[in-house]
């Protein structure tokens, strides 16, 4: 599957978003459609065996449309944000243009209303003429509106265009034909709605305005991430200082970076030694000692030293293009309690323009003359807004992955979002997790005397440096440290979740668990006393055997990570379950379970049984959440109803889980599920408001009141009513902005 992000260019609200998707959706080899109306931009998954980007980019333009596949980087970021800021002008020189038509019509018939307002001459012999002419350069100032909604009718996929298409052209036409009967001299008594449909058409366009600026605001998270990146680095090239464009930097370069300055991309440090201001990327703000070997991350800026490092990753490949990459997708994506407001909104305009069909026909059988009727019509269409509703979720979605993001808090969608809050229980790996993932050696136990603790970790050193497990490197380091020479062995072979088996000088040695020696007719019981011993210490202890005798035993253990007993104390406040998932035995999971103060333990569960263990809490009715440290754990991550990846600096497991914690540090996990909460209280509080107001102003705008109050509403005040529903809903989203969570604060130190 394909991935793929274009910038749709012309959509007017919600109804036009909802339509895209629809026809994209039926497209044999499209996986997934999105349209973020307040980001403009459509996301696909798609197949490219059986559909293309131009095929879908001809889909969009059929339904009078304009797409552009975007690429991330700076150029195109400077691109769009200039591109933005025209549309802006744009929509400012329209509002601008109309009011200034509409300020005389509105004029004139204040006086008609207000005796005491002076009236000049001309308004009193030519004011049907001077309206007339007024309100139709209203309607070419405001044309776009007219067009995109006469061709959304015509396709028979109406949008709010069309709504207010409908009601101004009725109201402009129904006047112009009275106007052209008095001018006959036909005697007719009937009010003339120049005055609305002006008005309508300066309060929508002033609406859109707004709503393109407060749009704008909504995506400054993505805008900042990507003006975090220099612009130009400097590489040492024949023994000298070269500037050159980032674009241009290469992987194995040496790059130069001076106090103060950013860095540039990904790297390793070669030479130097200064501390790094890494906030912008983790949420950390204390800076980083970084010296020769440590990693550095590029668009983080280099405080006191002079560093020079090697670029391990480039472009697209830099940890910061990733971070983009997934803030971007997650802003697209739609949280599950939208589904609702897109039924809605696909509904929403047909169901409108017949409320309005049938509270007109309604009027006129209850004897009202055809003004009253018409004027009900028009109310019913401009007042019912389904944009409210459309931008309800998506704004707040992209203001909480924004901001969980300059947290140092990467969630990939909004479904991730929101099944944050709904938790049950977290379960967090053992090794690398919840512990440094860094073991040493603790005990070297001889079981025959005429064997030194020296050479069984001489064995065990030279069968283990062939493996990649951090208990295996905790082995070849001890051994390292005390100088013990290794042997070369034959026929390695890693047994997974048990240990490891190999030859040496014309011997078979295992290295593992009780469950290998058993595997291979051994009977662990000689060493049972001493490894539960060891082992209710919280150690993991492995058992040496010759030819299948045992020779010894080796104790590992792992420290916990800072903050983990702190972070599990936390879970348990907001009334959440804490497991432990482990490949070690019962007895090293409880022991570790009692420091941290963890509920359940899974213990002697292999990488591959994890998602079975957590399908099997899943199938009792609990939603799960997996914390692992990277791709060992991503079948377990993807089973889990939560996938949350740990991860520090460049080495953070982009591709594994639905929420990425750039900072190595459990306290993220609390902080995610304290902004998921904040943000679906949002999403609810949006969601109420677009649907009260149309629940309550359209039954309004119908005249149900009428009968009771002999009131009616105007239809330029119903046009402001709908112009800013849609505002009002973008502006609660920005109020996210201010929110930190509680436990952010507290580790960054802010009181």
């Amino acid at each position: 599957m394909e991935r793929a992000i274009l910038k749709i260019s012309g959509m007017h609200c919600v109804s036009c978003a909802v339509n895209i998707e629809n026809a994209i959706r039926k497209e044999t080899g499209v996986k997934s459609a999105n349209v973020n109306f307040a980001l403009e931009k459509l996301y696909l998954e798609f197949d490219d065996a059986e559909i293309n980007i131009a095929k879908i980019k001809n889909i969009v333009e059929k339904l009078g449309y304009k797409a552009a596949e975007e690429i991330i980087d700076q150029e195109m970021h400077d691109y769009h944000k200039e591109e933005w800021g025209q549309e802006i002008q744009e929509l400012k020189k329209r509002f601008v243009s109309a009011l200034i038509f509409s300020l005389p019509i509105i004029y004139m018939v204040m006086g008609e209303m207000l005796v005491s307002l002076p009236m000049p001459t001309i308004f009193e012999s030519y004011g049907t003429i001077i309206q007339f002419a007024l309100t139709t350069a209203v309607i070419v100032a405001c044309f776009n509106i007219w067009t995109s909604g006469f061709k959304n009718l015509l396709r028979l996929a109406p949008n709010m265009d069309s709504l207010i298409f409908i009601g101004t052209a009725v109201a402009y036409f129904y006047s112009l034909v009275i106007s052209i009967l008095t001018f006959w001299g036909v005697k007719i008594e009937a009010h003339l709605y120049y005055e609305s449909a002006a008005s309508i058409l300066v309060f929508v366009s002033l609406g859109k305005y707004l709503e393109a600026i407060t749009k704008g605001k909504t995506s400054e998270a993505i805008k900042k991430l990507i003006g975090l990146q220099p612009k130009e680095a400097t590489i040492i090239k024949n023994n000298e200082e070269v500037k050159i464009p980032i674009s241009e930097v290469k992987i194995g370069d040496i790059i130069l970076v001076k106090p103060g300055e950013k860095i540039p991309v990904d790297g390793i440090v070669v030479d130097g030694h200064s501390s790094v201001d890494e906030k912008a990327i983790t949420g950390e703000s204390i800076p980083v000692e970084k010296k020769k070997g440590d990693e550095v991350i590029g668009a983080t800026i280099n405080t006191t030293g002079v560093l020079k490092f090697k670029a391990t990753r480039v472009g697209k490949d830099t940890m910061l293009a990733q971070i983009i990459k997934i803030v971007e997708e997650a802003m697209g994506s739609k949280a599950p309690i939208q589904l609702l407001a897109d039924k809605v909104s696909f509904y929403f305009v047909p169901s409108v323009i017949s409320i309005a069909v049938f509270a007109f026909a309604v009027w006129l059988l209850l004897g009202q003359p055809l003004a009253f009727a018409l004027t009900v019509f028009v109310d019913v269409l401009i007042i019912a807004c389904p944009c409210a509703l459309g931008l309800a979720t998506p704004t707040a979605v992209m203001m909480g992955t924004g901001l969980a993001a300059k947290n140092g808090i990467l969630i990939k969608n909004g479904k991730a979002l929101e099944i944050a809050c709904n938790l049950d229980i977290v379960i967090f790996d053992k090794t690398g997790t919840l512990t440094k993932g860094e073991p040493s050696v603790t005990d070297v136990i001889k079981i025959k005397n005429d064997i030194s603790e020296n050479l069984i970790l001489q064995i065990a050193a030279s069968v283990e440096k062939h493996s990649e497990h951090p208990l295996a490197q905790a082995i070849v380091n001890k051994a390292k440290e005390k100088k013990i020479n290794l042997s070369e062995v034959k026929n390695f072979q890693a047994i997974p979740g048990h240990g490891v088996s190999a030859e040496l000088e014309n011997k078979k040695i295992l290295f593992g668990t009780r469950k290998l020696m058993i595997d291979n007719q051994i009977d662990p019981n000689l060493v049972e006393e001493k490894m539960i011993a060891l082992e209710n210490q919280g150690k993991t202890v492995m058992i040496l055997a010759e030819d299948k005798n045992i020779i010894g035993i080796i104790a590992v253990a792992d420290t916990l990570k800072d903050y983990s007993k702190e972070a599990v104390k936390m879970l348990h406040t907001m009334g959440k379950k804490v497991a432990i998932i482990t490949g070690d035995n019962k007895r090293v999971g409880q022991a570790i379970a009692k420091q941290v103060g963890i509920d359940k333990v899974l213990a002697e569960v292999l990488p591959q049984e994890k998602s079975a263990e957590i399908q099997k809490l899943q199938s009792e009715g609990f939603v799960v959440a997996m914390v692992g440290d990277g791709i060992n754990d991503a079948p377990a991550l993807a089973q889990a109803d939560l996938g949350i990846a740990l991860g520090s600096g460049t080495d953070v497991a982009m591709e594994t889980g639905e929420i990425v914690l750039i900072k190595d540090d459990l306290r993220y996990v609390v902080a995610v599920i304290d902004l998921s909460k904040y943000t679906l209280n949002k999403i609810k509080q949006n969601l109420f408001w677009a649907f009260f107001y149309n629940i309550v102003g359209i039954p309004l705008a119908a005249g149900i009141l009428y009968p009771f109050t002999g009131w009616l509403l105007n239809p330029a005040i119903a046009a402001a009513a709908m112009a800013f529903s849609s505002v009002s809903v973008i502006s609660n989203a920005l109020l996210m902005k201010r929110y930190e969570p509680q436990i952010t604060k507290i580790i960054k130190g802010v009181p």
